[in-house]
């Protein structure tokens, strides 16, 4: 490989939540291990990697010029987006009118919900569900009404659409949020199910939300299918948001766009969006996507494909072997991973509680599964050099899981 995917990086004291918050005290925080073993961070959702070389050297470029002033979006930005669509995704017809900025997905999400909803009203939500559309929601006075994803034959995840149908009905349902790739359970829709799912919201007239932050890590042998790029009346009644943050590990950075076809919805959103006086970008936000989206940034987002999938298939065929009772719905994007371990709680006479401190003990930080609506579930984040993922697992077998 051209980029680094199995050096250690110490991240200690470089502003990462992911190692230090490990021991402290607060609303994002996590135990220390015991004595003689190291942290292996698998909780926070961002990568253990250091990204593609462009963007720091875009970001110091910028940096060089003593003046920090006022700005405005460049060409060179929104072409950098339409280029990275055109060969991502195939997508032939965007341009700059349909792209507007966002602090960040969340936020994004509550505009969107403020355009289409009124206060109090109900919206769709697959689950398990991602934590923070459940905190934004409440937040801000939505109402969540849930649809389970339910298990195939092969044991795949898939939406339930008669209980999708029934709950818009019940309901009166106008807004639903689709996350795709899913996050945390790690399906990638293939197109027919996105057909059904956007035929269904068309029958009812229900406005989509689309968060698709993680639509460019997906694992060997899968496809990102833009919601929008299903039909005409998709386009129109989607809105969709996107990031190089998730993908090339910007969080810190601030900064996420979306894109929307339909002018009326555009011209609300733009609105909504300014309300606050606070949705502007930091000019090295700027430049770092600029320096994300360069040719090097889909070599390296190759690579790091490629290590996430090698990384994935050692996590699951590992678990199959040697976990007994611990059930998952293999991911095919994202590099989260979410275990059920109803069974083997069950089997060994556990709560999740003492099988999450027995992994923390042993420096397997891992992340309470029932934020995301799984009642005796496991968030494990395996972006991480294959090294510490086989470290992880050794442990977890030698202390937790046996």
């Amino acid at each position: 490989m051209k980029y680094d995917f199995t050096t250690i990086m110490d991240r200690r004291g470089k502003d990462a939540s992911a190692v230090d918050a490990i021991g402290k005290t607060g609303p994002m925080s996590m135990p220390a291990p015991k004595e003689g073993f190291d942290p292996i961070p698998m909780w926070v959702a961002d990568m253990n990697f250091p990204t593609v070389p462009t963007i720091t050297e875009a970001i110091i470029r910028r940096a060089k010029h003593p003046a920090f002033g006022y700005f405005a979006l460049t060409d060179e930005y929104f072409d950098s987006i339409i280029r990275w669509h055109q060969a991502r995704n195939g997508i032939s017809d965007l341009n700059r009118e349909c792209i507007g900025y966002q602090n960040g997905v969340l936020g994004g999400v509550v505009s969107a919900l403020n355009v289409l909803c009124s206060k109090g009203d109900h919206v769709l939500l697959h689950s398990p569900t991602y934590i923070g559309f459940t905190m934004s929601l409440k937040n801000n006075g939505y109402a969540i009404v849930h649809s389970p994803l339910v298990k195939d034959k092969n044991g795949m995840m898939r939406m339930d659409y008669e209980d999708m149908e029934k709950k818009i009905v019940e309901n009166q349902i106008h807004a639903t949020i689709l996350c795709s790739p899913h996050n945390p359970c790690g399906r990638v829709w293939e197109k027919w199910e996105l057909e059904k799912a956007m035929d269904l919201f068309r029958k009812y007239d229900v406005y989509v939300i689309s968060d698709e932050i993680w639509s460019d890590i997906i694992l060997n042998g899968y496809k990102h299918i833009p919601t929008q790029s299903v039909s005409e009346d998709a386009k129109k009644r989607t809105i969709a948001f996107y990031a190089p943050s998730k993908t090339f590990n910007l969080a810190g950075l601030v900064g996420s766009y979306h894109i929307i076809y339909h002018p009326w919805l555009r011209d609300r959103m733009k609105k909504e969006c300014s309300l606050s006086h606070y949705n502007d970008m930091n000019v090295l936000s700027m430049h770092a996507l600029i320096g994300a989206y360069k040719p090097e940034g889909h070599v390296w987002l190759d690579e790091l494909r490629q290590t996430i999938t090698a990384n994935v298939n050692f996590a699951t065929d590992y678990i199959k072997n040697h976990f007994p009772g611990v059930e998952f719905s293999r991911p095919q994007g994202t590099y989260m991973l979410f275990l059920d371990c109803s069974k083997w709680c069950g089997e060994h006479g556990k709560t999740i509680d003492q099988l999450q401190k027995a992994g923390y003990d042993v420096g397997v930080v891992w992340q309470d599964g029932r934020d995301f609506g799984g009642p005796c579930h496991i968030r494990l984040n395996l972006a991480l050099p294959l090294s510490r993922v086989e470290e992880a697992f050794s442990r977890l077998e030698k202390y937790v899981f046996c």
